[in-house]
């Protein structure tokens, strides 16, 4: 299994891409992608899933 695959998931579900979910969060595509490369703590995840949420309803 893929580290943070709960947050890869939540994106695939939400009709995201990574780069949707890496601008609110405030990280380019890039940095977002290599930051999913190690298990988040349950604070940053808390705050990925955050940024998919605003992502999902269109908030900047």
């Amino acid at each position: 299994m893929e580290k943070n695959q709960d947050i890869r998931d939540a994106i695939k579900e939400a009709r995201l891409k990574q780069w949707q979910v890496a601008d609110i969060y405030g990280l380019s595509e890039g940095n977002f992608s290599r930051m999913l490369r190690k298990e988040l703590s349950l604070t940053k995840k808390e705050k990925v899933f955050a940024a998919i949420e605003k992502a999902r309803k269109g908030i900047n």
